[in-house]
């Protein structure tokens, strides 16, 4: 079974944290729920380093990335991740999606009011 490393940003703006929605998916169970965005780490790359990239790349937001949040193992049933979360900053909420459905900056006592992917649900719980 493939095993990625992953990462993901929980950015927050002016008391607001931002969601994304992926679209339909190779995988009928990721289609459509919300994550918090991020990535594949690289090899030979730095957990941070492939995060800033990850959102440029995905949203064109600029972050600060301030600390570790949680590590997340989950198996999905066609492969396993380890999601490692970190809290960042970003000055602005304007997103380009490139990848994603939808967007949406949300307050913490909103987040679970979405329908997140299995992997980012432990996340919520630190928050």
């Amino acid at each position: 079974m493939k095993h990625y490393k992953v990462v993901a940003a929980v950015i927050e703006h002016e008391g607001a944290i931002l969601c994304t929605q992926k679209g339909e998916h190779n995988y009928p169970y990721l289609s459509y729920k919300y994550e918090f965005p991020g990535g594949k780490v690289e090899h030979g790359e730095r957990d941070e380093d492939a995060l800033i990239r990850e959102i440029d790349e995905e949203l064109a937001l600029c972050i600060r990335v301030n600390r570790k949040i949680a590590v997340v193992n989950h198996q999905y049933p066609d492969f396993m991740i380890t999601l490692t979360a970190f809290h960042c900053n970003s000055t602005s909420r304007d997103v380009t999606l490139v990848e994603h459905l939808h967007a949406v900056w949300l307050p913490k006592e909103k987040l679970k009011t979405l329908a997140w992917a299995a992997a980012d649900q432990p996340i919520l719980q630190y928050l």
